[in-house]
C-alpha cells in the first residue's frame, strides 16, 4: 500500500458520517484538472504514511469515527487493498472507496465480499468526451461502462459525481452523462477549483447559474441530481 496522506477528520467525504480520508498514491488517468496531481506518480512520497500507521490511528479513534474514505490516486491500483479493507473492517469501522472506475474486476471483487459500504464513482465526461477529460489519447470506454452497470444494479449504496470544468464540459456533454447514468440513485455535480495541485493550469469553473442550470438541465433525467460545494 502507497499511501501519500490522510485527512484525520472529514465531516464531508463520506455522506451522513463522520469519517478519516486517507490518499492513496499512483493513478492510470492524467487529468488536467486533478486536484491532487502531486501523488499520480506511482512513489511513495518522502512523507509516506505506512499501513501500519494508519490502523494505529484507527483503534484511537474507534467510537469517535463512523468510517474511513480511501481516495486517491486510484485505490484499486493497491495490490494491498482488499487486506488493508480487511484490517479496518475488523475495527468496526465502514470504508467508502473512491474510483474512476477503470478496474471493475477488482471493484466487484470488494463489493461481493462486502468489504466496501459506499462507493464514489467519477464520471469525468460524456463518453464521447473522456478521452480528453482523463488525459490519455488511447483508451478503452469498456471498464468504465462496467463499473456504471455493476454500481446501478445496486449491489451497494452508492454516487456517481462529475467534477465541471469550463474548458472541458458543455450542456451536451451534461445531457449525455445523465443519459448514460440514467436509473443513478445519486449524481452529484461538483464545481472545478483549483487547488494549486494541479496538471494543468488555466482552468476555471462555473458561475452558480451555469451549474444551477446544468443541474435542470439533468433533473428530468435523474430527478436525484444536487451540485456539491456551490
Amino acid at each position: 500500500m502507497n499511501i501519500g496522506g490522510i485527512q484525520k477528520l472529514s465531516l464531508l467525504d463520506y455522506p451522513d458520517k463522520i469519517c478519516c480520508t486517507i490518499f492513496t498514491v499512483g493513478c492510470n488517468y492524467r487529468c488536467p484538472f486533478c486536484h491532487n496531481a502531486s501523488i499520480i506518480p506511482n512513489s511513495i512520497p518522502e512523507k509516506g504514511i505506512l499501513p501500519e500507521e494508519v490502523i494505529e490511528f484507527l483503534k484511537k479513534r474507534k467510537g469517535l469515527l463512523d468510517g474511513v474514505c480511501i481516495t486517491g490516486g486510484e485505490p484499486l491500483l493497491q495490490d494491498q487493498l482488499e487486506r488493508f479493507i480487511k484490517e479496518i473492517k475488523l475495527l468496526g469501522f465502514l470504508v467508502k472507496l473512491d474510483t474512476n472506475g477503470s478496474l471493475p474486476k477488482k471493484l466487484k471483487q470488494l463489493l461481493q465480499t462486502g468489504l466496501v459500504d459506499y462507493v464514489a464513482m467519477d464520471i469525468k465526461n460524456s463518453p464521447d468526451s473522456y478521452g480528453q477529460t482523463m488525459g490519455l489519447s488511447n483508451y478503452n470506454l469498456d471498464p468504465i461502462k462496467e463499473s456504471v452497470d455493476l454500481l446501478l444494479s445496486n449491489i451497494v449504496p452508492y454516487e456517481f459525481r462529475t467534477t465541471a470544468v469550463r474548458q472541458l464540459h458543455t450542456s451536451n456533454d451534461m445531457l449525455a452523462i445523465a443519459q448514460w447514468i440514467n436509473g443513478a440513485e445519486h449524481f452529484y455535480l461538483q464545481n472545478f477549483v483549483d487547488s494549486g495541485d494541479v496538471l494543468e493550469r488555466g482552468l476555471g469553473g462555473f458561475s452558480r447559474d451555469e451549474m444551477q442550470g446544468f443541474q435542470e438541465l439533468i433533473r428530468p433525467i435523474i430527478p436525484s441530481v444536487e451540485l456539491r460545494g456551490i
